[in-house]
């Protein structure tokens, strides 16, 4: 029975044969038979993994590139965590890392990875919204209104959630993509496009807990459309009823 340095060491030497297979030296009474079945589930686990985890992103690379981009990711990078549900983020981390280092993926793939990550993290956060106090059936407009955990607001530079594998934009355009992510009560999992006064106005009730929603409304187009504020105020009541309808605004604090 080998000590427990040496065991370590055997491991380590072991996994790094799995994770590299071009390395010719192999660890001593291990056949190349065996260590290629396991190099085969190892590679497929994961791949499989991380193609239902980012189906848009598999979907921009041929059979070929796809393989190589997971050889990659599984000989370069070192995950902080064991955990299969945590890979999503091991191969975010990994993909902002070849970004860091100037490497020649396309432009978006990093915030389209996010996307995906988010759509994924979102369907997995164990927050119950039914822990919450609130009241579903308050008036937002007159009431103060609750804000879901499990309703996000995500920003980027590029459309991530219409590319695909016949649209792949080169350039980021002039103007940001706002989302709202939601996971509503039948944990149903969404996105909204929405604009910049949507996101703002939820950033707003995020840290609200005693203005009415008409006045939360009010205040933030005192801020951002003085002259037009009166104008405003109905359809940013209308934004209130909506995002409560969506279950992005629970309802109202009892």
């Amino acid at each position: 029975m080998p000590h427990t340095a040496e065991l370590h060491a055997l491991q380590r030497d072991f996994a790094a044969c799995i994770r590299d297979p071009a390395r010719g030296e192999l660890p001593p009474g291990v056949a190349p038979r065996r260590i290629q079945v396991y190099r085969e589930l190892f590679f497929n686990n994961v791949e499989g993994l991380l193609a239902s985890n980012f189906p848009v992103i598999r979907s921009l690379y041929a059979d070929d590139d796809w393989n190589a981009l997971i050889a990659a990711f599984l000989h370069d990078h070192r995950a902080q965590t064991p955990l299969f549900p945590e890979i999503g983020r091991e191969f975010l981390r990994w993909l902002e890392q070849r970004r860091d280092e100037g490497c020649d993926d396309a432009p978006f793939l990093l915030e389209l990875a996010h996307y995906e990550w988010a759509e994924l993290a979102l369907s997995l956060d164990e927050q119950d919204i039914a822990a919450i106090a609130h009241d579903a059936t308050g008036d937002v407009i007159a009431g103060v209104p609750v804000l879901s955990p499990l309703a996000w607001v995500l920003g980027y530079r590029f459309p991530v959630h219409r590319i695909s594998a016949d649209f792949r934009p080169a350039a980021a355009p002039p103007e940001p993509t706002l989302l709202l992510l939601i996971r509503d009560r039948r944990d149903n999992v969404s996105f909204l496009e929405i604009n910049a006064l949507t996101a703002a106005l939820m950033e707003r009730l995020r840290a609200n807990t005693t203005a009415s929603g008409a006045d939360a409304v009010a205040a933030l187009l005192a801020e951002v459309a003085p002259a037009n504020a009166a104008a405003l105020q109905s359809a940013g009541e209308a934004i209130l009823r909506n995002l409560q309808s969506r279950d992005a605004l629970l309802g109202t604090h009892v």
